[in-house]
């Protein structure tokens, strides 16, 4: 039984077919299937009922499967701890970030982090919170970047900053005279939302309070980006409220049309989020410190009402 052929097992299993999981792990089908039934050979059972389509796993295939996650978890983890003992910082990092943080926050950190750390080899996916949860459980991912609380008994959380909401308003909107805004002010039928499955959303119908997400008039509209519903919004179809850091990148007739909550603001929490198992801690730490570093730089709010993400 060697790691290699526990890996081909877990690709396998992910994939329900054969020739993807050797594609996915750089080898040929005759060899990835070869060293499979050499396994099964050894442990004298099938891993694999390879008469369904797609590939099913055996009844004892699961726990063999459930077996080789820690044990290939925990090979890996030893690399990691001959890595920190040596000071060294590098190899491939598998990075998640949800929609509404990554095309701000990136840019901000990305140059710095390659310059200091040059030997890591970042790969950035762009995920929604439910694909993150999944891709670190199945080790597909080494971190991620989302907003928290998560409440995931398996995942730890480190609050990277604080980031708070801001309103975004028309002309023609009752609010658009006044000087700040209150989260009482706010109703959840004239705010543009993002689409379902953005944490931000759900942020924004935590603090309205309510759960009435329609009414009446002859539409409701929500979008994918920030940038539509400033658009929508300048055509007077509602106020929409933003991520602090998103609001930097406005031009200064956009800016116009930004009112900030009274203190203590409305603000998420953006975490960097990992397994328990703190596979590759030290590229983990390096991500934390640059990031917090420059974003504490760009966001001065002190006092903060943070806004959970789960509805």
């Amino acid at each position: 039984m060697t790691i290699t052929q526990l890996k081909y097992v877990l690709a396998v299993a992910e994939h329900q077919n054969f020739t993807k999981a050797a594609e996915k792990t750089f080898v040929t089908q005759p060899t990835l299937s070869m060293q499979i039934q050499k396994l099964e050979e050894e442990l004298d059972i099938l891993i694999f009922d390879r008469s369904k389509k797609p590939i099913e796993l055996t009844a004892v295939g699961k726990k063999i499967v459930n077996q080789a996650k820690s044990i290939v978890n925990e090979a890996e983890r030893m690399q990691d701890v001959v890595d920190q003992e040596k000071g060294f910082v590098g190899g491939e990092f598998k990075l998640g970030m949800i929609p509404t943080v990554m095309p701000t926050l990136l840019p901000m950190f990305l140059k710095t982090f390659a310059l200091r750390y040059p030997k890591v080899h970042l790969k950035i996916e762009e995920l929604s919170t439910e694909e993150i949860i999944y891709k670190l459980s199945e080790g597909h991912l080494d971190a991620a970047i989302a907003a928290t609380p998560l409440y995931n008994e398996k995942i730890k959380e480190r609050a990277l900053y604080y980031e708070p909401f801001v309103g975004y308003i028309p002309e023609s909107h009752r609010l658009f005279q006044l000087a700040k805004i209150k989260p009482t002010d706010l109703d959840i039928d004239d705010i543009l939302l993002l689409e379902d499955g953005h944490c931000f959303r759900d942020g924004v119908i935590n603090l309205c309070k309510s759960s009435k997400l329609s009414k009446d008039d002859a539409f409701q509209l929500t979008s994918g980006s920030f940038e539509t519903l400033i658009k929508l919004s300048h055509e007077g179809l509602g106020m929409t409220l933003l991520p602090y850091l998103h609001t930097l990148d406005l031009n200064p007739r956009q800016q116009e049309h930004l009112r900030y909550f009274q203190d203590p603001p409305p603000a998420r929490e953006v975490s960097i989020i990992y397994p328990k198992s703190e596979l590759k801690l030290q590229i983990i730490d390096a991500l934390y410190n640059v990031i917090s570093g420059i974003v504490r730089g760009a966001i001065r709010f002190q006092d903060v009402k943070i806004v959970s993400p789960v509805s």
